[in-house]
């Protein structure tokens, strides 16, 4: 699909929506972003839609014209049971109405504890609630392009590593610990291997997804660097910023009491499975389709600290990480 010029409509504008937007308008497409709150901020090519996704005839509006519809929509953990399916329904109407693609960002808990590397093959055996969400939300997105209502693409991610994310193990609260010389928190065991995605390589990929006509109808388990551990990754983007960083491990006891008054933790709380066994993605079907590699994990590392450095004012210049 090569459409130099044409419209893109990204549903969201949060974690990897505004990341996906930028790359697009760098590569000279015009852009609609689509989001509940208010518009963002104004560049040449974008445009911006405020609506409710869930209302069909808006999904309709914002997809008019559109060459690719990706969908980067995430709510609130505790917002799930009422929103996810919904939303994902606007989206799937957007490119319906407007006979595009459909690029759908996507998580791996559908595959709930894995025995081994997780490949787009993995059974879907989900081993919480939302999981379980995830199977009916896939299975919905893929009888979309069964049936003919949309082509489909589904890129699948693991959790986000990289600059800017709110809702990541490495969000501010990340940096701040660890610059005030305090450990950097971890659920389950931070010792198991557990593969963590660049929020660029997302966005990126996505943009792959929704020009290349391979895509359609496939799963893809996007590029992510080889698994290290929770613990060795937070040292390394620590010793980027200069810092000796320890990491401890949150009880699950702390969690529950949390959950008590944050709805987001209370539904935290089930998702630790995944720092409980080796949690590995296996993107060599990405890889080898789009010719495509994750960052090298010393540039993610040096990218992000470089992010970090400026954020809080650090002083100095970012180290190579090991």
């Amino acid at each position: 699909m090569n459409d130099d010029g044409k419209l893109h409509v990204v549903l969201g504008a949060g974690q990897i929506g505004t990341r996906l937007s930028e790359i697009l308008l760098t590569r000279g497409h015009r852009v609609r972003q689509v989001r509940r709150g208010q518009a963002g901020p104004q560049r040449r090519g974008l445009e911006w839609a405020s609506g409710d996704i869930t209302d069909l005839r808006f999904a309709e509006e914002v997809g008019r014209g559109a060459a690719v519809v990706y969908d980067c929509m995430n709510p609130l953990y505790h917002q799930w049971p009422d929103l996810l399916l919904p939303i994902a329904e606007g989206g799937i109407r957007a490119a319906s109405s407007s006979g595009s693609r459909l690029v759908a960002l996507d998580c791996l808990y559908m595959y709930g504890k894995p025995n081994g590397p997780m490949t787009e093959r993995t059974p879907m055996a989900p081993s919480s609630k939302k999981g379980e969400l995830r199977v009916k939300l896939a299975e919905r997105r893929l009888a979309a392009h069964r049936g003919g209502e949309a082509e489909v693409t589904i890129g699948r991610a693991s959790d986000f590593f990289g600059a800017n994310l709110p809702y990541s193990y490495f969000s501010e609260r990340f940096f701040e610990r660890i610059i005030k010389g305090r450990s950097a928190e971890a659920f389950g065991d931070p010792d198991l291997p557990h593969s963590y995605t660049y929020a660029d390589d997302v966005a990126r990929s996505l943009a792959i997804l929704g020009d290349r006509k391979e895509a359609a109808g496939e799963v893809f388990l996007l590029p992510t660097p080889a698994a290290e551990t929770t613990r060795t990754l937070m040292q390394k983007v620590g010793a980027a910023l200069g810092l000796d960083v320890n990491v401890s491990r949150v009880p699950s006891w702390v969690v529950r009491a949390i959950g008590l008054v944050s709805p987001m933790m209370r539904e935290m709380h089930e998702m630790i499975y995944q720092w409980e066994v080796p949690f590995v993605v296996d993107d060599t079907k990405f890889r080898t389709t789009f010719g495509v590699e994750a960052t090298p994990l010393p540039q993610a590392i040096e990218e992000t600290a470089a992010w970090a450095r400026k954020r809080f004012g650090l002083a100095g210049s970012p180290r190579r990480a090991a």
